[in-house]
């Protein structure tokens, strides 16, 4: 046999099965005083039903307190109402009152702490105990251990109630805060999925957008005297714009995938077309993993980016090589704006390249330092 799922409606309302589980321990007093259960005489049912109730309503915001994780104002004065209107009717309605203790005895459970709490629970059995004792002994024909065994009855079976009813409501408060996690969970899944669609959109738009900026204005000025290579550069351009809607829907799937080498030939292509004097130094590299291959693809598309948007570059060199089990990526350029440089060519796209080469195990840095700036990703060749 297979254990069957909970229904949906279990775990989003647990609190209805925890006050199912105290009606029957709450109803059954009534009923056996009613029905003299153990041999005395049947007693009128209207004040076993009263006094039942109003028992059962102040177990249930014991109850429904533990399961919030806290104690109810007032709990010392219910407390105290819940064992008197436990014990005091016995001599009334007869020892088979006594069985409302289960619900007394959650009570303990639930608003004591650590040896007051032990103490009246043993109380409490030895109360219930000794009643069962004295109900029994007058009895003709019981052994020595058939009375044993009620008496272990009347120790164990209560207990195991009231546990039952205290490990409802905990039960209810880990039901509670398991909701409280999945809901927690789900907010930062979202709020991860939303940062890389943003980060992914700004890397993937950054570029292209340049670059059909960098292709119209190319084609403007061709216009006039070439209208061949106008119309080569808007039949590209539209090229770009076509790529750039397809990686737009494929990252609003999480499928859109970069190559390293694709980046690279791109870069150079796009620098070369807004007159940066581009050198290439990249080794012939092993098949990278694919956390390393896409934090260099990204670091390059967002390298090119930075440098078309942020500086005044006439010269760029771009560098990839391994030593020691890592792989390294640079781009230096010449085009940092001002004197010193400080804090130029930082587009807020390097922040998502920092995540990335975190993410491959890898490190980042970018600053500007002699009037070049330089970005340098390093990343395992291997994956951990």
């Amino acid at each position: 046999m297979t254990a069957s799922i909970p229904p949906r409606w279990v775990l989003r309302h647990p609190r209805r099965l925890l006050i199912a589980l105290h009606v029957p321990l709450a109803a059954q007093a009534p009923v056996y005083t009613s029905l003299g259960a153990d041999g005395s005489p049947p007693t009128g049912p209207l004040p076993a039903i009263l006094l039942a109730a109003v028992i059962l309503a102040l177990q249930l915001r014991h109850s429904l307190a533990d399961a919030r994780g806290e104690r109810p104002a007032g709990w010392r004065w219910s407390l105290t109402a819940v064992l008197l209107l436990t014990y005091a009717p016995v001599w009334a309605l007869g020892l088979n009152w006594v069985s409302i203790s289960t619900l007394t005895m959650a009570s303990t459970l639930m608003l004591l702490r650590g040896l007051p709490r032990l103490v009246a629970a043993a109380a409490q059995l030895s109360v219930f105990a000794a009643l069962q004792l004295v109900a029994t002994l007058p009895t003709p024909g019981f052994s020595v251990w058939q009375i044993v065994i009620l008496e272990l009855y009347a120790v164990i079976v209560p207990t195991l109630f009231a546990v039952a009813l205290a490990g409802g409501a905990r039960l209810v408060r880990l039901v509670d805060e398991l909701e409280t996690a999945r809901t927690e969970l789900a907010a930062t899944a979202v709020g991860a999925e939303r940062i890389r669609v943003s980060r992914d959109l700004h890397d993937l738009l950054g570029q292209s957008l340049s670059a059909i900026s960098l292709k119209g204005d190319l084609a403007l000025r061709l216009l006039a005297k070439d209208s061949a290579a106008a119309h080569a550069e808007i039949e590209s351009l539209t090229g770009v714009a076509r790529d750039a809607l397809h990686g737009v829907r494929a990252i609003t799937r999480d499928e859109h995938t970069v190559s390293l080498r694709a980046e690279i030939d791109g870069a150079a292509a796009l620098l070369g077309a807004a007159g940066v004097d581009t050198r290439l130094d990249v080794a012939d590299l092993p098949p990278l993993p694919a956390p390393a291959q896409n934090a260099l693809a990204w670091a390059v598309r967002e390298g090119t980016t930075n440098l078309l948007r942020h500086s005044e570059a006439g010269s760029c060199t771009l560098t990839l090589s391994q030593q020691g089990g890592r792989v390294r990526l640079e781009i230096v350029n010449d085009g940092v704006r001002g004197e010193t440089g400080h804090g130029s060519q930082r587009g807020s796209g390097l922040a998502g390249v920092a995540e990335r080469a975190e993410a491959a195990s890898g490190s980042f840095e970018a600053g500007a330092r002699d009037g070049r700036f330089r970005l340098s990703v390093e990343v395992p060749a291997q994956g951990g």
